[in-house]
């Protein structure tokens, strides 16, 4: 039985309302991503909040110098980090270090583990920025930061009821040695009456995120459906998604197949080509955020 507009409604306000204690990042990252927001903020501004959280500090060094960012030599200082990276990517990585801490849980079956989603989170974030830098479109921070959360109604899920979602991924990996055999997305509706999509773009309501991203984590497996005018970033996501899990083939519980939907190529423009070169630059870029999340 389909569920209606107003059921699915209730499910997600009622697990919002009850993840309360996970529905919230941290102040400092709040913080951080006021400043940015803010046209008047300067890299100084920034230093100031950052440099009150060692264990961010550590984490901001720890990603300037990893080849991700190609960036030259050793950075020592935060400072000179804000100065080189920008401050959307500072911020980036501040959610990101927030995040991790949602995805810690040890694993709900033999087929899924929340460190497994927060490795394929991570790839489809490097998938996303450079399909968007290759593209050109400007979009790279955004992009990069949409990717990371595209799939955290999985992450609502499990803290609003890990046994329903334990349900949904023992229906969907009925095949042999755990391969999905049904839809992810329809066994989630069926189980909590509502899917990852619909939780996803509540809790970045919640969190007062920028607009797009509760339009990302809402869309991304109907890209088509996404208002015309974040389209395009809807599908760099869901491109990454499928590239991602190509590469990582660590998740993808829910994707039938991994390969990018014509229609979505069409939007970004991608060709074959230009697909595989991108594959083969995620793969590497994957190697080296391995140590790092």
């Amino acid at each position: 039985m389909a569920v209606t507009a107003e059921q699915r409604e209730q499910v997600v306000t009622g697990a919002i309302g009850e993840i309360s204690h996970i529905a919230t990042l941290p102040e400092i990252t709040l913080k951080i991503i006021d400043l940015v927001e803010d046209p008047s903020s300067t890299a100084q501004d920034l230093h100031e909040v950052i440099s009150g959280d060692p264990a961010l500090c550590s984490r901001i060094l720890k990603v300037v110098n990893s080849s991700f960012y190609g960036l030259p030599g050793q950075i020592a200082s935060i400072n000179r980090a804000i100065v080189m990276l920008g401050l959307n990517a500072v911020k980036n990585i501040a959610i990101a270090a927030s995040l991790a801490k949602l995805f810690r849980g040890g694993e709900l079956t033999p087929n899924f583990s929340a460190k497994d989603l927060w490795v394929h989170s991570n790839a489809v974030a490097a998938g996303s920025k450079l399909i968007a830098d290759s593209l050109k479109l400007g979009l790279g921070d955004e992009a990069y930061l949409a990717g990371l959360i595209h799939d955290i109604g999985i992450m609502v899920e499990m803290q609003f009821d890990r046994n329903k979602l334990i349900e949904v991924v023992e229906k969907v990996c009925a095949g042999p040695d755990g391969t999905p055999t049904l839809n992810m997305l329809e066994v989630e509706d069926s189980v909590f009456g509502a899917n990852h999509q619909d939780f996803g773009a509540a809790l970045c309501t919640k969190w007062k995120f920028p607009a797009p991203f509760a339009t990302v984590t809402g869309f991304h497996h109907r890209p088509m459906e996404a208002p015309e005018e974040k389209r395009t970033l809807v599908c760099v996501i869901a491109a990454a998604d499928h590239m991602a899990g190509e590469v990582v083939g660590r998740f993808r519980l829910d994707m039938d197949t991994t390969e990018i939907p014509s229609d979505v190529r069409d939007v970004l423009k991608l060709g074959s080509e230009q697909i595989e070169k991108l594959k083969v630059q995620l793969a590497q870029e994957v190697e080296e955020l391995d140590g790092m999340v």
